[in-house]
This record gives C-alpha cells, structure tokens and sequence, in this order.
C-alpha cells in the first residue's frame, strides 16, 4: 500500500477521489488536515504526520472570471502556493512520484485547423489562471530536472460530474431542470450564456482514473492531456440533459453569463495518455448527463 497525500480534497474533483479511493486499496490517503497553500507552516504540519509516496495537487483557484477580478490572490494560490508545497516537501524527505493537475485552458485560442489539440501545441494562455497554471507547470517541470523526483503535469479539459458547483454550465442547468421538474412543470425557460460552442467533457471519475493511472505509469517530466477526444456542443448537451428530465425547455440568453474571447470549439487528444497508461473513459455522455441530472435532485431536495 502506498501513501498518497492530495490538496484540494474539499473541492469537486478531491471529494470525488475520496470516494473512489475505496476502489483502490493500494492507496493509502494520507488524512486530510487544513491547510493553506500560502502558509508554510501549515503545509509543514500536515506533512510531519507521514511522508507520501506519491502526491497528486489539485488543490488552487480555478474561477476563470475570478481570476481577473483579483490576478494577484490567483498567482500567489497557483504559483507560489505550488512552490511552498515542493518546498515542503523537499524539507520533509519526499522522494516519489508528484502529479501537478494544470488545465487544458493553457492553450488559449486555437484555431480550428490546429484540432484536436495535442500536448505538442504551443500555450498562448488569455487569461490570468491560465497564465497561472502554465506558469507552476514550467516551475515543476524545473523540478523534475533538479530533483530525484517523478513530476508529471496533467492538463485536463472539460470536467463534469456528480458534486460540481452550479457555477460551472451543465451542473447550473441540472439545477435549473430539478427545480422547474419539481414544480409540476413540462416546459421551463433555461438562462444560459453562449451555449453555441463546443466542448471537449469527461466524467469527474474518468479524470481522477487518468490520475491514478498517470501515477503507476507516466513519464517523468512529460505533460499529459485529460480528455475524451469528442467534442460536444453546449445546446446539444442541454437538450439532451432536458429530454433526460422530460422537459421541454426555451433557452434564453443571459449576458451576464457570456466569457469574453471565448474559444468556438474545443477538443483535446488523449493519445498520449492512452499510449503511456492503457488509461481509457469508462462512462459516456448519456450517463455523465444522467448522473448530474440525479444528483441535483438530491440536492434540491435535502
């Protein structure tokens, strides 16, 4: 059994990993303790309980539109935060295998000759996280040369799943959906933003089973995309999520909700990690839409 310490348990995708470790048994989850990626001394106190085998950093800002409300908070989380947690653990004796999870969002605007978008693409990050996050992977990968450590970056698209927040589109639209439904409703109007473009999405749980297979069987120093390779457009999904609630809906434009310079289309390859990992997505659109669908309507109803 080996010992694996994850930041950002409490988030979206950490909590999900939590339940999915008891799948898992060769992994022993290192309790989680708080902590803050711009303290020190709390990352040192977490790290005196065990020295991990491996690490998997989740843990940072990741709202887009946050981080041009406040840049500076954004790099000190995902920048500096990253290095503070090396450091830490350099100071602890840690000798293992560590996945920093960057984004898919450090390609910026691609064009449409240039998809399916592979590893080999050069960034052209256009907005602070991103920035951000480009920024901690040349910061690990500087580590992988300097250290006797196994760094990996991973660079995952679009996730969705059981647990998001409703500020990210398809969860936003589930809850939309369990609200009208449990109105009584066969027809609803939907507030969306710009639902004409495409996306490359994957289930929470194929993204974290990339994760773990990156840890058994990834190369050091390399950067891995996480995606399904299929790009889906946003309307579509909506009106597939709607037809899985039995509503019929009208959708209405909410500029409040629109991103500026946003990409068209979106789709990743995930030729690299199958190749390196055997890794393969288990679960299909119908079911990701399924799952969120369900999970909504646990929560409206608690």
């Amino acid at each position: 059994m080996k010992k694996l310490l994850v930041t950002g348990l409490t988030g979206f995708v950490g909590k999900r990993l939590t339940h999915l470790l008891v799948d898992h048994p060769e992994w022993h989850l290192i309790p989680h303790l708080a902590h803050d990626l711009t303290d020190t001394s709390s990352l040192d106190n977490w790290l005196s309980q065990e020295v991990p085998d491996a690490v998997i950093h989740l843990a940072g800002q990741t709202f887009v539109p946050e981080s041009f409300r406040d840049p500076h908070k954004t790099f000190e989380v995902n920048l500096l935060g990253t290095l503070n947690l090396l450091q830490a653990l350099k100071r602890r004796g840690f000798c293992g295998t560590f996945l920093f999870v960057s984004s898919g969002d450090v390609y910026g605007q691609v064009e449409e000759t240039q998809l399916p978008i592979d590893e080999k693409l050069f960034p052209h990050p256009r907005n602070p996280y991103a920035v951000s996050k480009l920024s901690a992977e040349l910061l690990c990968q500087q580590w992988s040369v300097t250290e006797p450590w196994r760094i990996l970056i991973a660079r995952p698209f679009n996730h969705i799943g059981p647990g998001q927040a409703p500020t990210f589109v398809l969860p936003g639209i589930a809850e939309q959906l369990v609200q009208a439904g449990l109105t009584g409703l066969s027809k609803t109007s939907l507030s969306v933003g710009d639902v004409d473009v495409t996306r490359d999405f994957l289930h929470v749980d194929d993204v974290i089973s990339a994760y773990l297979a990156l840890l058994q069987h990834g190369q050091t120093g390399e950067i891995y995309n996480v995606c399904s390779g299929v790009e889906h457009s946003v309307r579509a999904l909506i009106l597939a999520m709607a037809k899985l609630a039995a509503l019929e809906v009208e959708l209405t434009q909410d500029v409040t909700r629109l991103r500026p310079a946003d990409q068209r289309r979106v789709q990743g390859s995930s030729d690299k990690l199958r190749l390196d990992t055997g890794w393969t997505p288990t679960k299909t659109i119908t079911a990701t839409l399924q799952s969120i669908l369900d999970d909504w309507q646990q929560r409206v109803r608690a």
